[in-house]
C-alpha cells in the first residue's frame, strides 16, 4: 500500500477497498469442519456493525474499555470496532484473574469490561461482576466470545482522525516489578507493524499465523502486517503441540513463531519424527522476539526444521526495535538481534550499557506516571546491549539481571547461552542469589529432557569450563526443575519466582 493512513481504521478501510474478497483471518482448529474464515471486506463491514452495536451500548470516542479475550476472529473484530469508535482500549491476558484484572480496571478507571464468559473452565463473567462490585465507579460487563453486539453503522460518528492520540494501554509483564500501563497510539502501532512486515520480507504467497495471545502488543503489530500486504493468518485460540500442527499443515503456513519458547516447542516435535521428515514442509520462516535466543538454538532450528529463523528485539514499549533480515549472514542471525529499521534510533548509554530508544514505534509513556524519557527524548529500556560495526544490536541482559559477585558484574544471559549447549539441558535460567560472603552467588536452574539422568553441579561446571567461561562466573548452585516458571504472554522466565524458591538454599565456593 503506498499510503497507510493516520489511523488503524484508515488501514482497515484501504485494505478492504483494495482486496475485499481476499481471506484475512482463518480460525484454526484440529478439524477442518470446525474452522471459520473472514475476508478483508467482511472484516471491515462486521467491525463497523460491531462498533455500532457497542455505540448503542454506550461506548463512545474516548470511552475506557478493558477487554480480556482469547485469540479469535471475534476478538479482532471487537478491537477493530473500538478503533473505529476511537475508544481507549486496554487488552488483558485471558489467564489473568481477580488480582491482576482488578488492578487494570482500577488503574484505567474502566467503564466497560469485555470478557469471554466461561472460558477454559473459568467463569470470567462472574469474576467481572465481583470486580465491578468493588470499584468506585460503574462498570458495564460485556460478553464477547461467539456473539458480538451489532447495529446499523449509520448510527456511528465519523472515524477518529488523530493517529497520535494515546488510545491503547498495554501492560508490561511485571516479571521484575509491578506491571506498568504502556500508552500507545495508532501511529506507534502502525509504525511497528510496518517495520515488522518489511523485516520479514513478506510476499503475496505468505500465510501467517497468530498462536500468541492477541491481547499482547504483538496483536495489532501483526494485524498491521496482514493489512499492509493483504495476506491471511491462521488464528489459534489455544496453542498446543502436537494438536495445533493440523491447522498449520492444512493451510500451508509459511510464517510462524512468537518467542523463543515457540521455537523450542516446534523443535521438540520435529525431533519426534523419523530422519528426513519435516514437521511443517511449507514453513519458510520462524520469527519472534521478547526473550533471549541462545545462538545454538538458531543453528538447530535451521538444520532440523529446515526453515529460516529471524529473531528480533522488542518490548511492550516498542513492539518493533530490531529484527534480523532472513538474508543476514548465519553468524548475524545466530548471535545478534538484528538491525533497527529506518526511524528507530538506538543509543547505548555510556557506562551502564543500557539500551535507549527513540522513534515512531516507541510508546508515549506510562499511565499516570511521570515521563520516562531522558533529556534527548530517548526511552530507557532497562536492557543491556551493544551495537556491532554492522549496526546489529546484541542484547546481553537486563540491568536487574546482572549478578554482582565479589564486585564483578556477571551476565546471566551469557551463562544461559552456554548452558543451553549441554545435550542434557533443554532450557536454563541463571539467577543471582543473596550470599553473605560474595554479595551474590550464581545459581543455574535447568530443565532436562524426560527420562534423562539428573545433572550434577560438577558436570555443569565442567561443561562451562570446557567452553572457556571465566572461573568467577561459574555456578555455585544448581537446581533441576520439571519446568521453568513462565509468563502467560510470550513465555518469559519468571526469575523472581526462582529467586523466591531457591534463595534459602546454600551454595558452594568456587
Amino acid at each position: 500500500m503506498p499510503e497507510d493512513g493516520a489511523t488503524l481504521w484508515d488501514l482497515v478501510a484501504r485494505r478492504a477497498a483494495r482486496t475485499p474478497d481476499a481471506p484475512a483471518l482463518i480460525q484454526g482448529a484440529e478439524s477442518a469442519r470446525d474452522e471459520r474464515r473472514i475476508t478483508f471486506g467482511a472484516l471491515r463491514r462486521r467491525a463497523e456493525r460491531v462498533a455500532a452495536g457497542l455505540y448503542e451500548r454506550g461506548v463512545r470516542p474516548g470511552s475506557r474499555v478493558v477487554w480480556q479475550l482469547p485469540t479469535r476472529i471475534e476478538t479482532v473484530l471487537f478491537s477493530l470496532a473500538l478503533a473505529r469508535l476511537g475508544a481507549v482500549q486496554s487488552p488483558v491476558v485471558p489467564l489473568y484473574r481477580d488480582h491482576e484484572a482488578g488492578q487494570v480496571l482500577r488503574r484505567t478507571r474502566a467503564e466497560f469490561f469485555a470478557v469471554p464468559g466461561t472460558w477454559r473452565g473459568f467463569d470470567h463473567t462472574a469474576m467481572a461482576r465481583r470486580l465491578a462490585a468493588g470499584l468506585p465507579g460503574p462498570l458495564a460487563v460485556l460478553e464477547a466470545y461467539d456473539t458480538l453486539p451489532e447495529a446499523d453503522p449509520r448510527l456511528l460518528p465519523p472515524p477518529p482522525a488523530d493517529g497520535d492520540a494515546p488510545r491503547w494501554i498495554y501492560w508490561t509483564s511485571g516479571t521484575t516489578a509491578a506491571p506498568k500501563g504502556v500508552l500507545h497510539t495508532d501511529g506507534s502501532l502502525l509504525a511497528a507493524g510496518r517495520c515488522l512486515a518489511d523485516a520479514l520480507r513478506i510476499g503475496p504467497s505468505d500465510i501467517g499465523s497468530m498462536a500468541f495471545p492477541y491481547t499482547h502488543v504483538a496483536g495489532p503489530d501483526y494485524t498491521v502486517l496482514l493489512l499492509r500486504h493483504g495476506i491471511p493468518a491462521v488464528l489459534l485460540e489455544h496453542f498446543a503441540l502436537p494438536g495445533s500442527l493440523a491447522a498449520y499443515r492444512r493451510h500451508r503456513v509459511t510464517l510462524a513463531g512468537g518467542s523463543t519458547a515457540f521455537y523450542t516447542l516446534f523443535l521438540a516435535e520435529q525431533r519426534k519424527l523419523p530422519p528426513g521428515s519435516r514437521l511443517l514442509p511449507s514453513l519458510r520462516l520462524l520469527a519472534g522476539g521478547g526473550a533471549p535466543k541462545p545462538p545454538s538454538l538458531h543453528h538447530e532450528v535451521v538444520a532440523e526444521l529446515g526453515c529460516g529463523l529471524t529473531h528480533g528485539y522488542a518490548l511492550t514499549e516498542a513492539p518493533m526495535v530490531t529484527m534480523n533480515d532472513p538474508y543476514d549472514t548465519p553468524e548475524h542471525l545466530a548471535t545478534t538481534d538484528g538491525r533497527p529499521p529506518a526511524g528507530m534510533e538506538i543509543r547505548i548509554a555510556p557506562g551502564s550499557g543500557e539500551i535507549r530508544l527513540r522513534g515512531p514505534a516507541v510508546c508515549r509513556g506510562y499511565l499516570d506516571e511521570p515521563s520516562p524519557f531522558d533529556a534527548d527524548g530517548f526511552l530507557p529500556t532497562g536492557d543491556l546491549g551493544h551495537l556491532t560495526p554492522t549496526g546489529h544490536l546484541v542484547v546481553t541482559g537486563r540491568l536487574k539481571d546482572i549478578i554482582i559477585r565479589k564486585g564483578e558484574n556477571i551476565s546471566a544471559q551469557e551463562i544461559e547461552a552456554l548452558l543451553y549447549r549441554h545435550p542434557a539441558v533443554t532450557d536454563a535460567a541463571v539467577i543471582g542469589l543473596p550470599d553473605r560472603e560474595r554479595g551474590e552467588r550464581v545459581c543455574a536452574v535447568v530443565e532436562q529432557p524426560p527420562g534423562t539422568r539428573e545433572l550434577t553441579l560438577a558436570e555443569v561446571v565442567a561443561q562451562l569450563r570446557s567452553q572457556g567461561l571465566a572461573p568467577h562466573k561459574l555456578p555455585e548452585q544448581l537446581e533441576v526443575v520439571d519446568a521453568l516458571p513462565r509468563g502467560v504472554t510470550l513465555g518469559k522466565v519468571l526469575k523472581g519466582k526462582l529467586r523466591e524458591r531457591f534463595g534459602g538454599r546454600p551454595g558452594i565456593s568456587t
